[in-house]
């Protein structure tokens, strides 16, 4: 897809860092004009820091192998080239035509209220950031295995601002497509988060991915506790505590779905938000 993009080839190069792969990948990759790179066994943070010490550009630009973009993507990002004080830009990948609910149901948490606004993280699957400010910030850590991104982009804000433009377009092919494998996905990724924050401490941002998890458990360990020891008290507190937390949460859906909203849609989003706080909360118990 990056081979068929409507930009003049002579602006810009590829490279492709190489986990190891044992199929084509590597072949295919120098038939299209890419440099590559192989480095097998390490972080994705560790192959993101090493294409970039071997880029001469001026920018930046990371996509994930499973990934594609639009042929009007460069173009739509060239119009920050100029912005001194923009010093990263990107938008979250959207999902495929064929996508599932589980796909289009969690897409409505990541895209972007508006087309463009400044933005407080980038996800590193379709970011553009300049060279020099990348690499005074340091890079992505390569100690972390996932949520890298959030880490650095919380680095890079120090430098200037963070921009998401829904018109850089990328999509995502490898947006977990079954509620096992978000799950899976989720509780991975919320043992990247906790590493993340030991790295570079809590931020306010970061806040409601401890605390909603937490009192998420508290709320269902209250509900099967009035159950058990079969008491009044605690079952009248227990249904309290449960009910205002699962109203917050169908809240949580109704405001995602606001553009248009269908009651189909709402508890769709509304299931699997507690399927979200569920695999965050066992990412918080066994993060080791």
């Amino acid at each position: 897809s990056i081979t068929n993009i409507d930009f003049d080839k002579s602006d810009y190069e590829v490279i492709v860092v190489d986990n190891g792969s044992t199929d084509r990948t590597r072949d295919i990759a120098k038939q299209k004009g890419a440099k590559v790179y192989t480095v097998p066994d390490v972080s994705i943070s560790a192959l993101r820091n090493l294409g970039a010490d071997n880029a001469s550009g001026i920018f930046l630009v990371f996509v994930d192998a499973d990934c594609t973009v639009e042929s009007n993507w460069l173009i739509e990002a060239s119009r920050y080239l100029s912005h001194s004080k923009i010093i990263a830009f990107g938008s979250p990948p959207v999902i495929p035509d064929n996508a599932t609910w589980v796909q289009e149901s969690w897409f409505l948490v990541r895209q972007a209220d508006e087309d463009s606004q400044e933005a407080e993280w980038l996800e590193s699957m379709n970011m553009f950031v300049r060279r020099t400010v990348f690499l005074d910030s340091g890079g992505f850590d390569e100690r972390l295995v996932t949520c890298e991104d959030y880490d650095l982009s919380l680095r890079l804000k120090k430098h200037g601002l963070l921009t998401m433009d829904s018109r850089i377009v990328a999509v995502h092919h490898g947006e977990a497509s079954t509620v096992r494998h978000f799950f899976s996905k989720e509780k991975w990724r919320g043992k990247g988060n906790i590493q993340g924050m030991k790295a570079h401490g809590v931020s306010f941002q970061e806040l409601p991915s401890v605390v909603c998890p937490i009192f998420h458990g508290v709320a269902v360990l209250l509900f099967i506790c009035a159950f058990v020891f079969s008491s009044y008290f605690l079952s009248d507190i227990s249904w309290l505590v449960f009910s205002l937390w699962q109203l917050a949460i169908l809240c949580m859906s109704v405001n995602k779905n606001k553009r248009k909203l269908k009651v189909l849609s709402v508890f769709k989003l509304y299931y699997l938000l507690n399927v979200y706080f569920t695999a965050r909360l066992f990412a918080m118990i066994d993060w080791r």
